[in-house]
């Protein structure tokens, strides 16, 4: 068995889906659709998306002695119907990647220990990126065959759906790549008619300013009040767009149960959470890295769209918050309720 075969049933073992190989130079395309999102202010706030621009558009620029780039998904695919949730107005919505434990550590603990198997394997040398560097991660796993960017700009795949985690192990040694993967979103629409603010100005482009997930995670200070009542009782994320793909009938199930939990709550009990006890709550937890304010920001325009006039109390309570933005999102809430 050769060392691309063996190396993909090593990450197999390891918990992963799938892996695929490509050339660093392999997504040519990147940097001119790249420019035209930020050109377009599509990324919001999210000023890093600006930095290192050249490394973000072209991955040979990041690690120029890079001859090989593979790529790896890990499915976190829920045992539940993301969507039920938002039946459920006294609930806070958390979008299903957050359910658990921080992906980013799981991840890289795994391509490390593939890195270090490889490395025993063939001299070589090694670096492992998942989602904090700046590598068009979506583009590689395109052009390595484990999915196509769908119309929702998601990855997704024939093979496990969409609900994955993508990381990927950059390498000096050569290993024959694989044959990118085509579209085959054909005429479905249904990531783009679900979406509750319409952040999807056309087919395979996402304008993040409108997008829940951005809103309710990156974006700092108030949302605008013509996007709050369409939050819904989303708290954390939004898993609309992915949760309707009808790829999914294929998800092959979670191999590490520490992605699964009940990050969620009540919304009257995550209201009251002070700084620790937020911290405290959400230790080890993507959520924790949003903070105590944004978060419960997110909470209270829910409460606002609860139409439950029993959560009037625990928005009042916030009203004159130190953070200015939570007591602003307190006093629209109050008067949503008010209204009632």
């Amino acid at each position: 068995m050769d060392i691309k075969a063996r190396l993909i049933r090593q990450a197999l073992d390891e918990g992963f889906v799938a892996c695929r190989i490509c050339r660093p130079d392999a997504v040519p395309h990147v940097p001119e659709r790249l420019g035209a999102f930020l050109d377009a202010g599509y990324h919001g706030q999210m000023g890093w998306m600006e930095e290192r621009v050249n490394w973000r558009g072209d991955p040979s620029v990041l690690w120029p002695e890079a001859r090989s780039v593979i790529m790896l998904a890990e499915s976190y695919a829920p045992e539940h119907d993301p969507l039920a949730v938002l039946e459920r107005p006294d609930l806070g919505a958390v979008s299903v990647y957050a359910h658990g434990r921080d992906y980013h550590d799981i991840v890289k603990k795994r391509l490390k220990r593939l890195a270090r198997w490889l490395i025993e394997q063939e001299p070589c040398s090694v670096k492992v990126f998942v989602d904090t560097a700046p590598v068009p991660e979506k583009a590689l796993a395109q052009a390595a065959g484990l999915g196509w960017q769908g119309k929702h700009t998601n990855l997704l795949s024939r093979d496990w759906g969409n609900w994955a985690f993508l990381g990927s192990v950059f390498t000096t040694l050569e290993l024959e790549p694989d044959a990118p993967e085509v579209d085959h979103c054909g005429s479905c629409t249904a990531c783009q008619d679900i979406c509750p603010t319409a952040a999807f100005p056309a087919p395979y482009q996402l304008d993040a300013r409108r997008c829940i997930s951005y809103l309710t995670i990156e974006h700092k200070g108030p949302v605008a009040e013509d996007l709050r009542a369409a939050l819904g009782n989303r708290i954390y994320g939004c898993d609309d767009c992915l949760a309707v793909c009808p790829w999914n009938k294929f998800a092959v199930a979670a191999s590490d149960m520490r992605y699964h939990g009940t990050a969620g709550g009540t919304l009257a009990e995550l209201a009251v959470l002070d700084d620790a006890a937020f911290r405290l709550r959400f230790s080890g937890s993507p959520i924790k890295r949003i903070g105590r304010d944004r978060f419960v920001r997110n909470v209270l325009y829910a409460i606002g769209n609860s139409g439950d006039a029993a959560l009037i109390e625990p928005a009042r309570a916030l009203c004159e918050d130190t953070d200015p933005t939570v007591a602003d999102a307190a006093r629209w809430a109050v008067a949503r309720l008010a209204a009632i």
